[in-house]
């Protein structure tokens, strides 16, 4: 008798053992498909990209200092490939994320593309000279900006070219739109709108008066966060754009871009 009470207590207690992993099962399928809505309510309204899941905005993690450190020029900007660009617009206001897809270096003293060529110091690229990961914003053609990151290297810096939009897309339209010369209510076309240098600042709201000097790795206004590693099969290194008065620099491959990316401002 006594053995039969014992042998029915153990089954009673993989009844209930059964019964609590098949409760703990459907809790995690709940909470997997609020998710999942979630995630589908934002994209139906703009708000992130179709293929930037919850998850992955969970797994981000802000980068530091250490990232770029004892990377040359030519390394930061291939390891920026694949990262999260991340931009606060106010102290309590959204936030911006995109996926940087394109870069350029600009190697200092030797490289006559550079603005820093042959040691060239100003007021203007100042950046380009300070500590690594600081925020080098400048003006050009008098109606553009332009968002580099400064590197190791003494003068050098890394372009951020293109960005693939992720989070606040409908932020990154209303921006976009205010550089419209004509008034007109229709969206951009997700690709088109920061695949360029200065696509990609009207798209952050980055200009010299808000994001210039700012360190990168130390800031609540802009930052980076953990994307994807981009392997060096995917990488497409070519010529920098709009360079034709340095010379041998003209052609030098200092560009670089995700490869078969659609978000990138010129193949």
């Amino acid at each position: 008798m006594s053995e039969q009470i014992a042998v029915n207590k153990v089954s009673n207690e993989k009844k209930l053992s059964k019964r609590k992993l098949n409760n703990n099962c459907l809790k995690l399928n709940e909470e997997k498909k609020l998710k999942c809505d979630k995630n589908e309510e934002n994209v139906i309204s703009g708000q992130i990209s179709s293929d930037y899941s919850l998850e992955n905005q969970s797994m981000n993690q802000k980068i530091s200092s250490n990232f770029l450190a004892n990377k040359t020029c030519i390394e930061s900007a291939k390891a920026l490939l694949g990262q999260i660009l991340c931009r606060r617009l106010s102290p309590n206001g959204p936030i911006l994320k995109a996926k940087i897809v394109e870069t350029e270096s600009y190697l200092g003293a030797e490289d006559m593309g550079s603005q820093s060529y042959k040691n060239r110091r100003t007021k203007r690229n100042e950046p380009m000279f300070m500590r690594c990961g600081t925020c080098y914003v400048y003006f050009t053609y008098g109606m553009y900006y332009c968002f580099n990151i400064s590197t190791e290297g003494e003068g050098e810096a890394v372009l951020v070219r293109a960005v693939q939009p992720l989070e606040g897309i409908d932020f990154m339209q209303q921006l976009r739109a205010k550089s419209r010369k004509t008034n007109t209510n229709k969206s951009f076309e997700l690709k088109e709108l920061s695949n360029g240098p200065s696509k990609l600042c009207m798209a952050f709201d980055i200009n010299i008066n808000n994001i210039n000097k700012v360190d990168i790795f130390n800031s609540d206004h802009i930052w980076l966060e953990n994307g994807v590693n981009v392997c060096q099969n995917d990488i497409v290194i070519t010529k920098r754009v709009g360079i034709s008065r340095a010379g041998e620099w003209n052609d030098k491959p200092l560009r670089f871009y995700i490869k078969d990316c659609e978000f990138v401002s010129k193949k």
